[in-house]
């Protein structure tokens, strides 16, 4: 064999290294980025190669106002952007929108006089951060926060901060915008300065948006002033452009049709699933438990098998739902998209903090049914920015009147809970053009996942998740508009296609039930697990009393079938009493035909109490009036330190109970009732009384 010399050992290395690039490019490198690798697709909260220092993204990108957001349902990420492109576009403001928690907050101290911070946060369930808000929360109300500069508390290291705070909360529930209040309190107390007075939406009243468009006003009045801005001329200027992509088409490997992230583009999707990522899990039963022709309520079973998602019992799961065909139609033919609803498009921030609520290349269709919140409620405020680009003179006005006058707006708009293309379509039929799109995607909240309260037990069924869920339907007086439940709709199609039913449309809807690409096909929806604070006592043998009327017996059903195991497996259980209540006996009686399997575990520690509002005529019947009756027993088993839950309506039911049960506290130890209310408070502190509201 000949020797090889010098020469021809590099041209070999030079093949080999040659051929080894050829046949890994694409698996090892030449990759195609793919923007939403990181923030959809691995949904795991790394942030790699994101900076943490909020002055130092601040001072990259130019900005001199950052607009954080405490949210869990997306209200508060619209208000956060709201007021980001009004503070740019009336003021002259660079600012930025960001989650509160991507940053770190230990150099506060530092911020510069001339930025300003401000704060948009919700209150979520007893006075409790959203889960974006809980590092930020714990850390600036602390004890004695540690900033950068070494400063303790008394020594105001926050001086130099210039904020604006606004709170969402609901006042049905005792802890109402605590959130906020909090926040702003310590805030204070470090020194900060707050500009205008700390924003105060209630959803619980229903004025949410009106309390935020007459909070914002003033403040941006003394915000001017403070910071010496001159108002101009609001002039829309998008935040994303949106291209269409005649290189591509819906069939293109590449393009998202409706799937969250890129694993599920590809077909390999992957924990962890959470709330960037969602797990498609298949529906393994379903099944009607209201027995009226004219109202629905579904029990389904989820399997979790293989998945790594795990639950306890008192859990949420969350379902991401699909729009109906019909107001994705509407929502199209509106805006003149009927013959580019499958056109392939582009969409990208034009400013280097802007994120894209939804990965892309993608259609216009896909974005209306997968992630915009299409049917939700109409802002006023943003009507006023549609003005501007409707079709003609005699529509300009009629949206700029309803955009400036509350109480048109209130007659014509929100009384009839009306959706965006509704309006449009009343406002004027032919098709509104001229709106650019990238103005909807700004201004259409993201459709959210919807939580529903686990209606099993993870003792009992580890790897199956039930769900209990009246389906929704408003008939709105004087209107012909009738509003349908998003995901309860979504959720009985699924259930009629499982039955037979090869086309479901429940109440005239009709939903891509299949998934992008038939990716949900043989049944399967999107969820994922929210754990919460409701839970059992670890000492089974600790008495609870439950009140639950309707749906809000879900939890409970869960609670008492984990205990019947319990017991059946030779524990002792505690005292076990549920206040149920429905309409009547032989319509809306959820699971009446457990009950009494669960009887026969418990024996004498379970206790059920009902009540029916419409079975004796002349006489509503509700659980307030069944635990009043109860009265000694309820005293009795408190005094046992018992657990007391409620889970149900929040504005009526759950307030009722708690005002009660202070009358029951009062009444049988013979103390005063603002004593009795202070036990009902401690009660909550302690988590003794555990709510699981709605309103």
């Amino acid at each position: 064999m000949a020797q090889l010399d010098t020469l021809d050992l590099i041209v070999l290395a030079v093949l080999l290294v040659s051929s080894v690039a050829y046949f890994t490019k694409g698996t090892y490198w030449g990759i195609q980025k793919d923007p939403y690798a990181s923030s959809y697709a691995l949904a795991n909260g790394n942030k790699a190669g994101k900076t943490r220092d909020i002055l130092k993204k601040m001072d990259e990108t130019g900005k001199n106002c950052v607009v954080f957001y405490g949210s869990q349902t997306g209200t508060a990420e619209d208000y956060a952007s709201r007021l980001s492109k009004e503070g740019s576009s009336r003021f002259g403001l660079k600012t930025m929108v960001a989650d509160l928690e991507d940053y770190e907050y230990e150099n506060l101290d530092t911020f510069p006089e001339d930025k300003v911070a401000i704060f948009v946060l919700a209150t979520y369930g007893e006075g409790e951060p959203t889960d974006n808000a809980v590092e930020f929360y714990e850390f600036v109300t602390g004890e004695d926060p540690s900033f950068s500069g070494g400063s303790g508390s008394d020594d105001k290291p926050l001086a130099n901060l210039k904020y604006v705070a606004f709170g969402l909360g609901n006042n049905t529930y005792e802890h109402y915008n605590a959130i906020v209040r909090r926040v702003d309190a310590a805030l204070t107390k470090l020194g900060a300065c707050r500009i205008g007075k700390a924003g105060e939406g209630d959803d619980g009243a229903g004025t949410m948006e009106e309390d935020f468009l007459a909070w914002k006003e003033p403040m941006w009045t003394e915000f001017s002033e403070k910071m010496g801005l001159e108002e101009r001329e609001a002039v829309y200027e998008p935040v994303f452009s949106v291209n269409e992509r005649e290189d591509m088409s819906p069939d293109s490997d590449e393009v998202y049709l409706g799937e969250p992230n890129k694993n599920h583009l590809e077909g390999t999707s992957k924990g962890p699933y959470n709330s960037h990522n969602p797990y498609i899990a298949p529906i393994v039963e379903s099944r009607e438990v209201f027995t009226v022709k004219d109202r629905n309520c579904l029990h389904m079973e989820i399997d979790i098998s293989g998945s790594n998602l795990t639950y306890q019992t008192g859990d949420h799961i969350a379902v991401w739902p699909t729009n109906a065909g019909k107001e994705v139609d509407r929502f199209i033919k509106a805006l003149g998209l009927t013959e580019n609803r499958h056109k392939v498009i582009s969409v990208k921030g034009l400013d280097p903090t802007a994120r894209v609520p939804f990965p892309t290349p993608t259609t216009f269709d896909a974005v209306v049914r997968y992630h915009m919140e299409i049917c939700g409620p109409v802002s006023r405020q943003f009507v006023s920015q549609l003005a501007a680009f409707a079709p003609g003179e005699a529509s300009k006005a009629e949206m700029t009147k309803l955009g400036e006058d509350k109480d048109y707006f209130q007659e014509r708009v929100s009384s009839h809970y009306l959706n965006i293309a509704q309006l449009l379509l009343r406002v004027d039929p032919d098709p509104w053009t001229k709106i650019p799109f990238s103005l909807f995607i700004e201004g259409v909240n993201k459709i959210q996942p919807r939580y529903y309260s686990i209606s099993s037990s993870s003792l009992v069924q580890k790897k199956k998740i039930s769900i209990t869920a009246v389906v929704e339907e408003i008939r709105v007086p004087g209107s012909e508009n009738v509003v349908k439940g998003v995901t309860t709709n979504y959720l009985l199609a699924l259930k009629q296609k499982q039955h037979g039913d090869p086309y479901p449309d429940p109440h005239g809807l009709t939903y891509a039930i299949t998934g992008p690409r038939n990716k949900y096909d043989g049944i399967h929806v999107p969820v994922h697990v929210r754990h919460s604070n409701f839970k059992l006592p670890s000492d089974p043998s600790k008495p609870i009393i439950m009140v639950g009327p309707g749906s809000g017996v879900a939890p409970f059903r869960g609670f008492i079938q984990e205990r019947a195991a319990q017991a059946k497996a030779g524990e002792k259980v505690g005292m076990t009493v549920l206040f149920y209540g429905c309409r009547r006996r032989s319509e809306d009686f959820l699971y009446k035909d457990e009950w009494d399997t669960y009887k026969e575990s418990l024996g004498d520690s379970f206790a059920l109490f009902l009540a029916f509002s419409r079975e004796t005529p002349g006489q509503k019947i509700y659980v307030q009036k069944r635990l009043q009756e109860q009265a000694d027993l309820v005293n009795d088993l408190l005094q046992k330190k018992g657990n007391f839950y409620v889970c149900g309506d929040a504005a009526n039911m759950a307030r009722e109970v708690s005002v009660l049960l202070g009358q029951i506290i009062a009444e049988k130890r013979g103390i005063s009732s603002e004593k009795a209310e202070s036990i009902v408070k401690g009660m909550r502190s302690s988590n003794q009384y555990q709510e699981d509201v709605w309103s």
